[in-house]
């Protein structure tokens, strides 16, 4: 068996073309132009090519981006108060702390200033609360780029086993919620499923990812999820981007995997595009509200 290949930048490409129409009319229609504002504290290279993704994302959505660049012995206190200027200012609609932060400053405390409302990476205690009622402000980025290649591909979660691999705030935990809930972001047959969520404390994972009719994979460390793994047919979506040699391979052994799996998601061109397509469906949605 050869897995099908799940094109996750040609679907985000598909929503990013959406939301620039969306985007286009809400300006035409009420003079509102959503508007991103970025704030980058120190000089870590893979942050400062994050950022300049989503600038260059906001720009050709039509959006306007906004980009405050601190040094790295920025104090917290000096980062809340940026953030509480954000807050209050009308036009602008989301706003994103990209992270790692500096060891000075408490990460936590930062995220929880931002308001629930301009909480477009969805990481507010307020935010993630209305998602485990089913009743979303904002849905987190990757998790949501997720439910949008499992609907736009035909991919049907109910009564479907889950296994997520991985509890982080930003993923595992998120995704787990939103596929549980009765009705997705796509409709009922973008949620509905069985759930499972496997980490570093598991005693036998493999026991239990080869029970998944869909293992999505969030654990950090490069192809952790082998062939032996992956129950035949299975639908594996990859979340990891580690860094080896002069490439960048997911946390799962793509090419062994891919004997086995009915479908998967490459690394790089997997889950990733659709995490940015995520943050700007965010920003326009914050807009309108």
């Amino acid at each position: 068996m050869t897995a099908r290949i799940l094109d996750g930048k040609s679907i985000a490409m598909t929503i990013r073309d959406e939301v620039k129409g969306e985007v286009a009319a809400l300006l035409a229609l009420e003079g509102v132009q959503p508007c991103l504002a970025a704030i980058l504290v120190g000089e870590d290279p893979g942050s400062q090519v994050y950022v300049r993704n989503k600038e260059i994302a906001c720009e050709k959505a039509g959006m306007k981006s906004l980009l405050t660049r601190l040094p790295a012995s920025t104090s917290q206190a000096e980062l809340i108060e940026l953030i509480s200027r954000l807050n209050s200012d009308a036009s602008v609609h989301g706003i994103l702390v990209q992270l790692p932060l500096p060891e000075q400053i408490d990460t936590r405390v930062v995220l929880d200033a931002v308001s629930p409302h301009k909480d477009v990476d969805a990481f507010a205690p307020e935010n993630v609360g209305l998602i485990s009622q089913g009743r979303p402000r904002f849905l987190p980025c990757t998790p949501h780029g997720i439910m949008q290649i499992l609907g736009r591909t035909g991919i049907d979660t109910i009564g479907k086993h889950c296994v997520i691999v991985g509890r982080s705030d930003i993923v595992g935990k998120p995704m787990a919620m939103m596929l549980a809930q009765k009705s997705g972001p796509l409709g009922k047959s973008n949620a509905n499923a069985t759930v499972t969520i496997v980490h570093s404390s598991t005693p036998d994972i493999a026991a239990l990812t080869r029970q998944a009719d869909i293992l999505i994979v969030a654990i950090g460390k490069p192809r952790f999820i082998t062939a032996d793994m992956v129950r035949p047919g299975a639908v594996v979506i990859d979340v990891g981007i580690n860094r080896e040699g002069k490439g960048i391979v997911g946390d799962v052994d793509f090419e062994g995997v891919c004997e086995v799996a009915s479908a998967i998601t490459p690394v790089p061109g997997g889950v990733g595009p659709l995490t940015i397509a995520m943050l700007l469906a965010n920003t326009l949605n914050s807009a309108k509200q």
